[in-house]
Parts: structure tokens; sequence; C-alpha cells
């Protein structure tokens, strides 16, 4: 089993910058690659970032240039530095891990960005 735990979400202004955090405990051994998914109320859940093992990334085209993704492995944790938000970025995000016989999630963290 694997627990995630995210943080860092908030309200921001258009333009603003947020870093979310999941930090991951339990078998994390199994885990071969993580990603930030989001969802907005009324769309289906999208895939934003994502980091295997290797550090390779990949991101969602409407991100690219402005979110980065990145891991601690000495922390078992996982960031999304999120730079020039828009509006359209405001949605519950959740951490992914990624498990040889799994996939495991984090109860989300709402990332609201004001007009």
């Amino acid at each position: 089993q694997v627990q995630l735990v995210e943080s860092g979400g908030g309200l921001v202004q258009a333009g603003g910058s947020l870093r979310l955090s999941c930090a991951a405990s339990g078998s994390i051994f199994s885990i071969n690659a993580m990603a930030w998914y989001r969802q907005a109320p009324g769309t289906q859940r999208e895939l934003v970032a994502a980091i295997t093992s290797g550090r390779s990334t990949n991101y969602a085209d409407s991100v690219k240039g402005r979110f980065t993704i990145s891991r601690d492995n000495a922390k078992n944790t996982v960031y999304l530095q999120m730079n020039s938000l828009k509006p359209e970025d405001t949605a519950v995000y959740h951490c992914n891990a990624e498990a040889t016989h799994d996939d495991y999630w984090g109860q989300g963290t709402q990332v609201t960005v004001s007009s």
C-alpha cells in the first residue's frame, strides 16, 4: 500500500504561483512513476504532469512552460511548481502514484485562480 498526502493548494490571483507537494509513504519501493492530475467541476480528470523514477517528465500542452514537476527521493515527495496561473487552472489537483500492481491517489487539494 502507498499513502499520498497533498498540500500547497489555495487561492491565488491570475499570474501568481503556487507549489503543490505530495508526500508518499508505505510501499514506496513499488512506485514506478508519479503524476499530478486535475479535475474541474463538470469535467473529466486530466493529466497535468508526470515524472518517472528516471526523472523523465511529461506535461499537458496547456501547462507546458508554466508548470514544473520534480521529485525529491530523499523526502519521498513530488512537487508541482505552478507559475503564471490562469483562471482555467482552477481545479482539484490529485497526486497519483503508479506502482507495480496498483495505482494510488491522494485526497486532492483545491487550487483556485481568480481573474
